[in-house]
């Protein structure tokens, strides 16, 4: 069974993609997307979007970090998968599965499951591009507005040479309004012979567990279901094996909290690095009520300095000179 952290735009970024895979049981995590158009990006962008990059592509904890890249040029695609693979990313990821309008708009993720042939010149030029020790994955939805396409999307993705494809069990136009098909990963299953990956709509154990028998998927990648409980991989593996539940307390999560903020710190603007606190304890307010009275100190707050003592909590213990 593998289990890996889903690429999130505008949430699961290097300080968050720290804090989860610290916490333990994920196999490896995914970047956000890098948006190709016409030009050969600059290894900064790669580094940017991919810090890990300077770490041998693993986070602090040492899960390996994936590339994932954007766009529906295939020659320039191919060219940046390239400097990425020279860069040292260990996988090259395709997004076809991104459902923003914005994204769509410019032809990137979703829209392009309206045009499997376009798939598969993608990941063929990729695959070309990039050394054969180099995998190239795909993640894609079950198709734009419907799933007329969905078999044969899967299918050109397989045939031009994608090691294996992630399956949101969701169109476009389903967005992430529960429920996920998870039978329909079972049909891509039959049709394609590399690994099937299940995603979407995995917030609990027995989520996973009804998520594996109705797709035939003992692999998962997670998303908002595991920034929401950190220690949700752990839990699905002890309950895999049969053993008592592996979960953590509200202490030992907030004990993350402090580098996190100041990875947030270090990298955004200081007026939006609270906000960015705010959204995943907007997120562990689900399962921590800790989580939900600290997101209610700080909801109106603009920078944590109007705020003492909780600044005081968040402020990374320096080491002694």
């Amino acid at each position: 069974m593998l289990i890996a952290l889903a690429p999130m735009e505008g949430l699961v970024d290097a300080p968050l993609r720290d804090a989860i895979t610290a916490i333990g049981g994920i196999d490896w995590c995914v970047t956000e997307f890098l948006r190709v158009k016409s030009t050969l990006l600059p290894p900064r962008s790669f580094r940017r979007i991919a810090p890990e990059a300077h770490e041998s592509w693993q986070t602090p904890a040492g899960v390996p970090v994936r590339l994932q890249l954007l766009g529906s040029d295939p020659i320039s695609l191919a060219d940046n998968a390239a400097r990425a693979a020279s860069l040292g990313a260990p996988v090259i990821d395709l997004n076809f599965g991104c459902p923003a309008k914005t994204v769509n708009r410019h032809r990137g993720g979703a829209v392009l499951l309206q045009e499997p042939e376009l798939l598969h010149r993608i990941v063929h030029e990729v695959r070309c591009a990039v050394p054969a020790a180099i995998p190239v994955t795909a993640k894609m939805r079950l198709g734009y507005e419907d799933t007329a396409l969905t078999l044969d999307c899967a299918r050109a993705l397989e045939a031009g040479g994608a090691a294996s494809l992630v399956v949101h069990a969701r169109t476009k136009t389903d967005g992430y309004k529960p429920p996920a098909h998870w039978h329909w990963i079972a049909r891509i299953k039959e049709v394609v012979k590399v690994p099937v990956i299940a995603n979407g709509e995995i917030w609990t154990v027995d989520d996973y567990l009804r998520c594996r028998a109705e797709s035939g998927c003992d692999d998962v990648m997670l998303g908002r279901g595991l920034v929401a409980r950190p220690d949700l991989a752990r839990q699905i593996r002890a309950a895999v094996a049969g053993l008592p539940p592996d979960t953590i307390g509200w202490d030992e999560l907030a004990a993350l909290l402090p580098r996190f903020y100041a990875e947030v710190q270090a990298k955004i603007a200081p007026d939006n690095a609270a906000g960015r606190l705010k959204q995943w304890l907007g997120y562990l307010r689900r399962s921590y009520p800790e989580a939900d009275a600290m997101f209610r100190q700080i909801r109106t707050v603009k920078r944590l300095e109007a705020v003492p003592e909780l600044e005081s909590t968040l402020e990374p213990e320096l080491e002694p000179a």
